[in-house]
């Protein structure tokens, strides 16, 4: 199964409630954490809801 590597590089700060919150669902807290998420439908969603905050990279 395919594996997303999400990487968090603006800050939270100033941002709507609800995309803090799909970013700490998605395990991002500070600027630089990195994260590995299964590429599925709901991990898409959330990186669309908040795509502007962050790098992704494909993992095989």
């Amino acid at each position: 199964m395919a594996k997303l590597k999400i990487k968090l590089v603006k800050s939270l700060n100033g941002r709507l409630e609800k995309h803090i919150a799909t970013a700490n669902s998605l395990g991002l807290r500070k600027i630089g954490q990195e994260t590995v998420q299964p590429d599925n439908e709901q991990t898409r969603g959330k990186i669309a809801k908040i795509g502007y905050l962050l790098q992704v990279t494909e993992e095989n």
